[in-house]
């Protein structure tokens, strides 16, 4: 029996597989495709946003715009979509489960989508692991954008809280207990103050004036009697959208702006953009934030989803952790830590603006945008033919322990969400010379769509170069935005950044407070850096990922109070030591 279970255990490895205790964001599963005539005119493509996640009955349940069903996972990494439309017959719109609202009460599992009408119902399911479902309500009467359901465990209350606006704030109302319609006074509850709080300002960087900035996304957290309403800000579109929180000891305020905001922030790296999410609890009741990730290359509004590790402090502060937060992070099983760097594999990018290799190229979409760490530019081959084929050099042989391709989607002609895929089929080769040539990945057998696929490695690989070869398609051209890989170098990490200075507007004198400019010196080994900030030198939970530059204009900081900051370096081998703290008043 000894030598049996040993013999499938080598069978299994041998296979390819492992137990995984990592994931990649942007988190790989199989995205829909835009479902709306006007939004695919530059090209169709997948997208979604406005995630939801919550832990109910033994599983992960995610919900986010447009997907026509849901997914649902026992740990965080293979999620399995179930087909269902949450629409009547007679709605006949496009938006057919918008920024939805999941959460649950005693054993049911809530769901409502946004709707300017008074006749969407509240769907209820006490096994969402199948299409179980029914009508709570059958035609609700708030009408609400956005809608986010809050149950009050203790006080078995239920709460909406709602908005989408440039104009109008967040809203929040009580619900009847045994109706779920609204009952009591609709109060204002949050509004955007973009004239004190930098990072509420509309654009790309915050800089952007010729529009008034979105607020979005309610959510409401209870942790140790304090309501904490999370909203998303400045605008879905951009590297800065992020979240933020108020806090107030009712559950319908009044709300109180946290001292450290935005608590969700990641505005550079490969996946930018970590706003209008949701704040869940695993398995071990450790704190976790989903989000938006930002593309907007086809359509503005071409997202994907990231999730981060949260939590809060000993003073009740809510942060979640950004920093390296698109390179291999632990999932629960790994049992780790959230705060710092614990939840970080320490595997580093190995390929960034490294040598590629390519079979062929189309246009102007050219084989070094797969490695440049940005999601918004891809590589594409001519076909989606197999045998198109990408080389990445690494430049030294080095340790591989994880691997993520991203695919772009070049000519795609799908939209909505397929009923049957044919799945991303290929295989990645490893070599020391770029001539001689093995199998390390092997997945031309695969039928899941992959669209972010994300392979960690049962067993390290030491290799200079990989090869990505195509076999099939789901559709369109073959095209990579990102083929990532990661490990550690062979090399030596960067040494502590000099010269560090922030400069800002001093108080009481004319200038832009909200705006910092950092520079520092370039550090020679470096492939890019951290900065990080906060208004605590214990409590800098804000980080910004920078690639090969030596400066950086920030423009989120709140008016009045006095930051923190540093920076570490980091490169392919590791991550530096991080700078001396510099204050800014």
């Amino acid at each position: 029996m000894k030598k049996i279970l040993i013999l499938l255990l080598l069978l299994l490895v041998a296979q390819g597989y492992s137990q995984q205790k990592t994931y990649c964001n942007p988190i790989n599963i199989d995205y829909g495709y835009c479902p709306i005539p006007n939004f695919v005119t530059h090209g169709k493509h997948r997208a979604t946003a406005d995630p939801v996640i919550t832990f109910f009955k033994g599983e992960y349940y995610l919900f986010s715009t447009n997907q026509w069903g849901y997914w649902h996972s026992t740990d965080m990494v293979d999620w399995k979509f179930i087909p269902r439309k949450f629409l009547r017959p007679e709605h006949k719109v496009y938006d057919e489960l918008c920024a939805p609202s999941v959460s649950f009460v005693n054993d049911t599992l809530l769901v409502l989508g946004s709707t300017h009408t008074k006749e969407f119902p509240i769907w209820m399911s006490t096994k969402p692991n199948g299409d179980n479902w029914k009508e709570l309500v059958h035609k609700f009467e708030a009408g609400a954008w956005d809608p986010s359901i809050f149950w009050d465990k203790e006080k078995d209350e239920v709460y909406l809280y709602y908005g989408s606006s440039n104009l109008y704030p967040l809203y929040g109302v009580k619900l009847n207990r045994k109706t779920f319609q609204p009952e009591g006074e609709v109060i204002p509850v949050l509004a955007l103050n973009d004239d004190e709080h930098g990072w509420e300002r509309f654009g790309e960087h915050n800089d952007n004036t010729f529009m008034q900035p979105f607020t979005e996304g309610a959510f409401v957290t209870k942790h140790n009697n304090k309501y904490y309403l999370q909203y998303g800000a400045p605008g879905t579109e951009f590297s800065g959208y992020a979240d933020g929180v108020y806090t107030s000891s009712n559950p319908l305020g009044p709300f109180e702006y946290q001292s450290f905001n935005p608590f969700s922030y990641k505005p550079g790296g490969f996946a930018r953009g970590a706003g209008h999410g949701a704040t869940y609890q695993d398995v071990n009741n450790a704190y976790w934030h989903v989000s938006t990730i930002v593309i907007s290359t086809k359509n503005n509004f071409e997202r994907r989803l990231g999730i981060w590790p949260a939590g809060f402090d000993a003073d009740g502060v809510m942060y979640s952790n950004t920093a390296y937060g698109d390179y291999p992070t632990f999932l629960p099983a790994a049992g780790k830590g959230h705060t710092g760097l614990a939840s970080f594999s320490g595997w580093m990018l190995l390929n960034y603006n490294k040598p590629v290799q390519v079979s062929s190229t189309l246009g102007g979409f050219q084989a070094n945008y797969s490695t440049d760490e940005d999601i918004k530019t891809y590589w594409s081959a001519k076909t989606g033919n197999k045998g198109e084929y990408l080389i990445s050099d690494l430049g030294e042989v080095s340790t591989i322990n994880a691997i993520q391709i991203n695919y772009a989607d070049q000519d795609a002609d799908i939209m909505g969400k397929p009923e049957t895929t044919t799945g991303h089929k290929y295989i990645i080769y490893q070599s020391n010379d770029g001539k001689k040539w093995s199998v390390l990945v092997d997945k031309s057998k695969n039928t899941k769509d992959v669209p972010h696929d994300y392979i960690e490695l049962a067993k390290p690989a030491n290799a200079r170069y990989l090869k990505l070869e195509n076999l099939q398609m789901p559709t369109g051209k073959f095209a990579i935005s990102g083929l990532r890989v990661f490990g550690k170098g062979a090399g030596v990490k960067p040494a502590a950044v000099q010269n560090f200075v922030p400069l800002r507007a001093e108080p009481r004198k004319k200038g832009e407070r909200r705006n910092v400019w950092f520079k520092w010196q370039q550090e020679p080994q470096a492939d890019g850096y951290v900065i990080y900030f906060g208004k605590d030198p214990n409590k800098m939970y804000g980080s910004i990922m920078v690639y090969g530059k030596n400066e950086y204009y920030f423009n989120g900081l709140d008016r009045t109070d006095a930051y923190y900051f540093k920076i570490e370096a980091f490169n392919a081998n590791g991550i530096g030591p991080a700078s001396d703290i510099k204050k800014s008043e």
